[in-house]
């Protein structure tokens, strides 16, 4: 991927976190657990993530930075220097053990952690889709065969713009976390031929 691209209209650029950047990766983390459905959006609270030492920061970020190998964390960044949205996209090989307990059949992209702020959300803002446009280019560049994703099934917003990017429901679904019942649904993309 390029190191930045701008989304049009916007003032905002996508580009790759840096590995000095921990505190700007701690801040908007905790900002994404602050969001009304973020139980239903990420595996941990806001309370976990506060009480992380400064060291987990900068090895995440580190670990998720430009250049990395298997992960890659996109950022979206105002002209001002403001993180508005972030997604990772973690790299999954073939028989090694995925989160939940299952064997990975095939190489693949996982993305996680996804957040665009309230101002940056919905169809004209463009943010969201530039943030998976980068994950998904880095992935495929990985040379893997699909992307995929876990949805809460309550988080009907979401799931309406995995649909929209061209993601399809797989059929695997997971047990929700602990407190929120319900299940994760699996979203994927195949590599077209």
């Amino acid at each position: 991927m390029d190191s930045e691209k701008a989304v049009p209209g916007d003032g905002v650029v996508v580009r790759a976190i840096r590995a000095g950047e921990w505190g700007q990766a701690r801040r908007l983390r905790l900002e994404a657990l602050r969001d009304p459905v973020a139980e239903l959006a990420f595996l941990e609270s806001y309370e976990a993530a506060a009480a992380k030492p400064d060291a987990h920061w900068r090895e995440w970020t580190a670990g998720a930075a430009e250049g990395t190998r298997d992960r890659q964390q996109f950022i979206a960044e105002t002209a001002g220097g403001e993180w508005v949205g972030s997604v990772t996209v973690l790299l999954e090989r073939a028989g090694t053990v995925d989160p939940f307990g299952g064997t990975v059949a095939c190489d693949q992209g996982h993305v996680v952690g996804v957040f665009v702020g309230p101002a940056y959300r919905g169809d004209g803002a463009g943010v969201t889709r530039a943030l998976f446009d980068a994950a998904l280019e880095w992935a495929w560049a990985a040379d893997v065969e699909r992307v995929r994703l876990y949805v809460h099934e309550r988080n009907t917003r979401a799931e309406a713009f995995y649909r929209k990017a061209g993601f399809v429901a797989s059929g695997v679904r997971a047990t929700g976390p602990a407190g929120v019942g319900g299940f994760e649904l699996e979203y994927e993309m195949k590599r077209s031929a």
